[in-house]
């Protein structure tokens, strides 16, 4: 099962573990088939149980389990586990920060000195709200010693939106302009991973801070789960903690 798993490259700290689920392995059957780690998306209960408990076996703790909403709150991962939220934070070690997603971006967060991690799950409605400045905030260190990972999302070439979409983001910054390609009529062409990677260095980290993007959940149906391609599919999840030593 570990073989399915995606982990970030980036500089952090030796005792900041992070991870990114894939489709490959576990119990789920069609629509779901594979590690499907959703429990609200009408997959069999037992089945989903078993997968998430196969996960946890790579995992120091069970993780702090969101109900996503979309939003910006921003939670402890020592929360009760179905918190409405879209973003935990940790500076514990053992617990467990998680984000599921299906083409939505997940975002994982840590400091340089390996004190403190955050997961985001950023569609573009949190995105836009600011769920990455509210990590940022609850991380409540510099934004200068903070590291950021993209993880697997739907990539510019299959998200179409609306112009309301475009507005969103251009209400906040001009410079939104650059990630959006024009479609047909009054359709565009968003690039999420520069959408995010705009918020961030706005939010104060250095460029080179920001790790991951660009590979696309639509266009890999062995490995991810779409819900742009599916409609009826199962949730990957992000996930990262401080390991108990530095």
């Amino acid at each position: 099962m570990k073989s399915g798993f995606v982990f970030p490259e980036w500089a952090a700290p030796a005792n900041v573990r992070a991870l990114f689920t894939t489709r490959i392995g576990g119990h789920s059957l069609p629509p779901y088939a594979g590690l499907n780690l959703g429990d609200h998306v009408g997959d069999d209960a037992d089945t989903v149980a078993r997968n998430r408990m196969s996960l946890a076996e790579q995992l120091p703790a069970s993780p702090c389990w969101l109900k996503q909403v979309h939003g910006t709150r921003v939670v402890a991962a020592s929360s009760p586990a179905g918190e409405e939220a879209d973003a935990s934070v940790s500076r514990s070690a053992g617990e467990v920060c998680v984000v599921m997603v299906a083409d939505c971006l997940p975002v994982l967060f840590c400091d340089r000195s390996g004190t403190v991690v955050a997961a985001a799950h950023a569609g573009w409605r949190g995105l836009a709200a600011g769920v990455l400045d509210r990590t940022l905030q609850a991380m409540a260190c510099p934004p200068q010693d903070v590291l950021a990972w993209m993880g697997p999302a739907i990539g510019p070439e299959a998200f179409e939106v609306g112009p309301e979409v475009r507005e969103a983001f251009l209400a906040d910054s001009p410079l939104a302009q650059q990630a959006f390609c024009a479609g047909q009529g009054d359709r565009w062409y968003a690039d999420i991973f520069a959408l995010a990677r705009l918020r961030l260095e706005k939010l104060g980290l250095a460029p080179a801070a920001i790790s991951g993007g660009g590979v696309s959940t639509v266009a890999d149906p062995s490995r991810f789960y779409s819900y742009r391609r599916e409609r009826v599919t199962g949730r990957m999840a992000a996930l990262i903690w401080l390991a108990s030593s530095r």
